[in-house]
């Protein structure tokens, strides 16, 4: 086999040596590495379907590849951040010391993840579109927190320091983390179409959402930094869900 056919596996690879990374650095409490490392992940992730096309070197072994990266770097790590927020600010909650088993409920992002994958893997209606919340959305809402924490005890003078202030408060509040991670988990199974930001072309009128999700999200992250991370993730759900209303 030609030494390209390797390259996007690869890729597929770094992918999964961020993700075995940044379980390390979260089980260490390292949470902002960790997110960090969950963005470099989705940066090889990006990369290797896009080598894999412009190298034709597609294969069986690359997507099942890239699928068991997946479900590690955009899984297992953001069931993980949310574990170590949740028991870091668990003393102050009585009821949920009394019932601990509450705080193995982030690990459903896992489980809901893998599942995701799996669906997706052999579900030839999703060439052009998704149907459910692809896990590198649900990471990326997930991976935000402790880098909004992080700039909120750390202030740099930039962003929007109430709205920051306010999503660090509720990330560390274990009542939003459960609630929070049963909701997104469900999304990430349920048969909701959502588009993807794959372009056929680029006329208006065939990626109209695609543009206003696109200029939104980019105006976002100039005047909110790190804060507009999630809310990007929660725009990209709530258009998606327009675009199927109007159709």
């Amino acid at each position: 086999m030609k030494i390209k056919n390797h390259i996007p596996n690869f890729i597929t690879l770094l992918n999964l040596f961020c993700g075995c990374l940044a379980i390390v650095a979260a089980f260490k409490y390292d949470l902002t590495i960790a997110a960090l490392l969950v963005f470099a992940g989705g940066f090889f992730d990006y990369f290797d379907g896009t080598a894999a096309r412009l190298l034709k070197a597609k294969s069986d072994i690359g997507k099942e590849l890239d699928s068991l990266a997946d479900v590690v770097t955009f899984g297992v790590v953001p069931s993980i951040i949310v574990y170590q927020l949740l028991n870091q600010n668990l003393a102050e909650y009585a009821f949920l010391e009394k019932y601990n088993f509450l705080t193995f409920f982030p690990f459903l992002i896992a489980l809901f993840s893998a599942i995701r994958l799996a669906k997706f893997n052999i579900d030839d209606r999703q060439t052009v579109s998704f149907l459910g919340l692809p896990t590198p959305a649900n990471a990326i809402f997930w991976s935000s927190a402790p880098l909004i924490i992080y700039f909120n005890n750390n202030p740099m003078n930039w962003g929007s320091n109430i709205l920051n202030s306010f999503l660090a408060n509720i990330f560390q509040n274990p009542y939003f983390l459960i609630i929070m991670t049963l909701i997104m988990s469900v999304l990430l199974i349920v048969e909701i179409p959502l588009f993807s930001l794959k372009f056929k072309d680029f006329k208006i009128k065939n990626n109209l959402f695609r543009f206003i999700f696109l200029i939104l999200s980019l105006l976002l992250l100039i005047f909110l930094n790190v804060s507009s991370l999630p809310i990007i993730i929660l725009l990209y759900i709530l258009l998606s869900i327009i675009q199927q209303l109007t159709l």
